[in-house]
């Protein structure tokens, strides 16, 4: 069989098993399966380090019951999970790859096993086992390997609550239509402090978008006030979470909070002095202006008036006002800026989830299996979020997007040679990143000796 090259100059051939490519100065180029035991994932050691250290998916393990047989299992559920994570770590969504990964030498290792691993009908029974009580005990794990990756209490903890679209293709339970996003959809919650994942709540999408963030905050804050008695925690979230009842619990338990503020006519009525201050300036200098201020506002539902800042903005193309409900001091242009704005880093940690790590893969037609694939991600997503606090401290790769730490760190070329002494992994010479993979091996057995 012959085929043509878009520019219709070269020709490859196929004999057998064997692949011929146009070749040059004399020299054939030919392909063929026969390297022996190579794995394109040699950086798999890594997520079995952090892995192992954390004990995260150990942890997860023992809180998931298995109904299985124990006389009758080949394959442990502790071995099924971390193939599943370890495998959208590495960038494997589809269970069907899990077909082929299993006979791969260093995915075994990683295991530690030497047969083969679990195949992509045991892991989707495994996803489809899963219920309520189940992703509960998991976000009870995450929020224990929280608390436990700090070595002191720390002074204050900023709580990211934020929404986004995971669009659905199928007749899956709890789907529904959403008029903002356009399309079919669940509506997850996602609670980040920091760059560490605290919560990933599947939801429905036809109800309120603050739906249970209420009751989440109030576990958040007794679990963390457990560990932490003194520590100042804080709210932070757009407008789709302004309720005024998560202002009064806030305020009762000595919780502090910054949550955008949707416009309306009376709230624009109060703020209007400024706003027309900032149109008279721009018209003068023809550029952008920004006045900050400070009003007091309470609808007529609310239980009391609140602090408001005031962002007066005005612009080419005309006002451009925001607002912010706080019960926190200081500074109104400090705390927009600097303390609200801010919030905008969780998105990129929610673009991490569905695009580098397929938490929008949420393609089973059981609601709890769905929940159960958002908190598989989501515990790759901490695996190598760990790399990256623990292992890439200090390098250039230490703000790295997930998608970039896989492909410099975790795809690998390596020969795994095994036998009854030790099992070698012979990595690629042509590896770019020789230093920054021993950088990061001695920082993750640094970080925990």
């Amino acid at each position: 069989m012959k085929t043509k090259n878009r520019n219709q100059t070269a020709t490859a051939e196929c004999n057998g098993e064997q692949f011929e490519f146009p070749g040059f100065s004399g020299r054939k180029i030919e392909a063929k399966f026969e390297g022996g035991a190579v794995s394109s994932d040699g950086g798999i050691l890594h997520l079995r380090e952090i892995d192992q250290k954390l004990g995260l998916i150990e942890a997860v393990n023992k809180v998931l019951r298995d109904p299985r047989d124990p006389l009758q299992i080949i394959h442990p559920q502790l071995d099924l999970l971390r193939q599943r994570i370890y495998g959208l770590a590495l960038g494997y969504e589809d269970l069907n790859d899990q077909n082929t990964l299993r006979h791969d030498p260093a995915w075994q290792t990683a295991l530690n096993r030497m047969d083969k691993l679990g195949s992509g009908p045991t892991l989707c029974r495994l996803e489809n086992r899963v219920k309520r009580q189940a992703a509960v005990d998991i976000h009870k794990v995450i929020l224990d390997k929280f608390i436990a990756s700090h070595r002191r209490a720390p002074k204050e903890l900023i709580l990211d609550f934020d929404s986004t679209d995971d669009r659905v293709h199928g007749n899956q339970q709890g789907s529904a239509y959403h008029g903002y996003y356009g399309d079919w959809c669940f509506l997850p919650l996602y609670v980040f402090c920091g760059e560490q994942l605290l919560v990933s709540y599947l939801r429905p999408s036809n109800k309120n978008p603050a739906r249970h963030a209420w009751a989440i905050l109030s576990l958040l804050v007794k679990r963390l006030r457990m560990a932490w008695p003194q520590v100042k925690i804080i709210l932070r979230a757009d407008s789709g979470f302004s309720r005024w009842k998560i202002y009064r619990w806030c305020d009762k338990n000595n919780v502090h909070y910054i949550v955008g503020l949707a416009q309306n006519p009376a709230i624009k009525a109060l703020a209007a002095p400024w706003m027309e201050q900032a149109e008279a300036e721009h018209k003068r200098t023809q550029e952008k202006v920004r006045l900050f201020c400070d009003i007091t506002y309470g609808a007529q539902t609310w239980d009391r008036p609140r602090r408001v800042i005031t962002k007066a903005e005005h612009l080419e193309k005309g006002s451009n006002p925001r607002f912010v409900v706080t019960n926190l001091e200081g500074d109104a242009q400090y705390l927009y800026d600097h303390v609200y704005c801010a919030r905008g880093e969780m998105e990129n940690r929610i673009k991490e989830q569905q695009l580098g790590l397929f938490a929008d893969r949420t393609s089973c037609h059981a609601w709890w299996a769905n929940q159960f694939r958002l908190l598989l991600s989501s515990l790759a997503y901490i695996l190598i979020e760990g790399i990256r606090r623990l292992g890439l401290a200090g390098t250039p790769l230490a703000h790295a997007q997930v998608s970039t730490i896989r492909l410099k760190l975790l795809k690998i070329g390596a020969i795994i040679i095994r036998n009854t002494r030790r099992i070698r992994f012979l990595l690629s010479e042509s590896y770019p990143y020789q230093d920054l993979f021993w950088q990061v091996c001695r920082n993750l057995q640094n970080a925990f000796s």
